[in-house]
């Protein structure tokens, strides 16, 4: 199931395994990565948290008492806390700067995976990052999906043995 904000999922099926979109989502600059990943990770019965939602308005003011804007916000927050995986992908084309903050709150969670290409302009921040919290990096976009959907499928039946 994808879920996107500011929809309440604390009903989801805890079941399942879940995954976070975290990256670049730039409108009119990032390119719609969040579209394909969704579909592949619902497809292998993943939940999927994306923030990118349909009814975005991009003339929300950016500010805490903005109801829309501290709602999504506050989704993207509670749902990272939630996920069992977070994918974070930088566009090089974007700046991206809360991805870049999410991923100093997540680095040491050891939920992220990441896929930073030559290019993106904090490329060697975020190769450090990850070096130091040992978060692994991928080439592209569909071998950290490939990836992630794996360690899902591992940890799904490390689950199911147990009982």
């Amino acid at each position: 199931m994808i879920h996107f904000p500011p929809n309440d999922f604390s009903d989801r099926d805890l079941s399942r395994q879940s995954v976070f979109l975290a990256g670049s989502i730039e409108m009119g600059v990032a390119e719609l990565w969040q579209d394909r990943a969704a579909v592949a990770f619902d497809a292998a019965g993943m939940d999927v948290f994306n923030p990118r939602r349909p009814d975005w308005d991009s003339t929300w003011t950016q500010d805490i008492t903005n109801i829309h804007f501290f709602r999504q916000v506050k989704w993207e927050l509670d749902a990272l806390d939630a996920a069992d995986f977070i994918v974070m992908y930088f566009d090089p084309a974007t700046k991206s700067p809360i991805s870049l903050l999410e991923l100093g709150l997540h680095a040491g969670s050891g939920k992220l995976s990441v896929v930073c290409p030559k290019g993106f302009w904090r490329k060697g921040n975020v190769d450090i990052v990850c070096d130091r919290y040992n978060i692994t990096q991928y080439d592209t976009l569909d071998v950290m999906v490939e990836a992630v959907i794996a360690k899902s499928l591992t940890k799904r039946k490390s689950v199911d043995t147990k009982y």
